[in-house]
């Protein structure tokens, strides 16, 4: 196991994460490790802000393109991945925004296993009923799991509700803890809530204008709207409407800004909650010296 710190740059959607992730690979002769679940994707790639060769400047870039769109996320899978990298890399940067996969990746986190007949009879309830009256049921049995989940994922909240009802024990029981399996220096991007609201917007018509449409239509053709959780990603759900003719353009636009700035705002507590992530301004002209500073002092300790 490689006993080097872990480096994680970690935050909300849009706030310069990757960047940053790069300059310090490049100080460090590091590696950056992807923790976006939706870059795990291959083809989805405008939608996610996935860096192009050009922007990763020559630093190896692992976990991007690894899975079809067809293919259904798994966070224990991703957990596997990522630990294989941290082994084998020396300067190992953890970078995105997908908070469950970062800590998968470095704290202490077990899997329960699953009921196939539980999870098909509450797939079927979801998709008779939509998430809300499970996600209520959620918030009775398990409150702290159904705080950390939001109210319109229906693949984690059925997933909850199958290891509550299969093993008989809270599903928060087994979310991460702050337990460590790799030591990690985690620096959070901090970006002031209007500043980032404008940013994300910025970004969403940036993607429209780049080809969002085209990529979206060609990922249908590879199975997009069969891919559970592809197929949600945000963006993308949202111009499969605009494509079916459900949405105008002007809609998909203006609900891709809206439900990212919520997402940006769930990351943002999500990471908050951890003490370990040491915060610093998106804006701050030394942020790479800060960073590698915080870096070099966790590493004399």
């Amino acid at each position: 196991m490689n006993q080097q710190p872990v480096i994680a740059v970690v935050g909300p959607t849009a706030a310069g994460k990757s960047d940053l992730a790069v300059d310090l690979a490049l100080r460090l002769t590091g590696e950056c490790v992807n923790a976006d679940s939706m870059q795990l994707y291959r083809g989805m790639d405008i939608g996610t802000a996935k860096l192009t060769p050009a922007e990763r400047r020559g630093v190896p870039h692992h976990l991007l393109d690894v899975w079809d769109v067809t293919v259904t996320a798994s966070v224990a899978e991703y957990q596997k991945l990522a630990r294989a990298v941290f082994d084998a890399v020396d300067v190992p940067v953890l970078v995105g925004g997908s908070g469950l996969y970062v800590r998968a990746a470095i704290d202490e986190l077990e899997f329960p296993g699953t009921d196939p007949e539980i999870r098909a009879r509450l797939e079927a309830e979801l998709a008779e009923r939509g998430p809300a009256p499970l996600y209520e049921r959620l918030r009775g049995l398990d409150p702290p799991a159904a705080e950390a989940i939001l109210p319109s994922n229906g693949r984690r909240i059925v997933r909850a509700l199958e290891v509550i009802e299969h093993s008989g024990r809270p599903f928060s029981a087994t979310m991460p803890s702050y337990e460590a399996v790799y030591p990690s220096v985690q620096i959070g991007i901090e970006v002031p809530r209007p500043v980032l609201d404008e940013r994300i917007a910025v970004r969403v018509e940036r993607m429209w204008r780049a080809g969002l449409v085209d990529e979206v239509r060609e990922l249908l053709g590879k199975g997009l709207a069969e891919g559970r959780t592809a197929s949600r990603a945000l963006g993308y759900a949202q111009v499969v409407r605009f494509l079916e003719g459900e949405w105008s353009e002007e809609q998909a636009i203006a609900e891709t800004v809206r439900l990212t700035r919520r997402f940006a705002r769930r990351q943002e507590s999500w990471f908050r909650r951890d003490p370990r992530v040491c915060w610093l301004p998106y804006d701050a002209p030394d942020l790479l010296e800060r960073s590698l500073d915080r870096i070099a002092a966790s590493r004399c300790a």
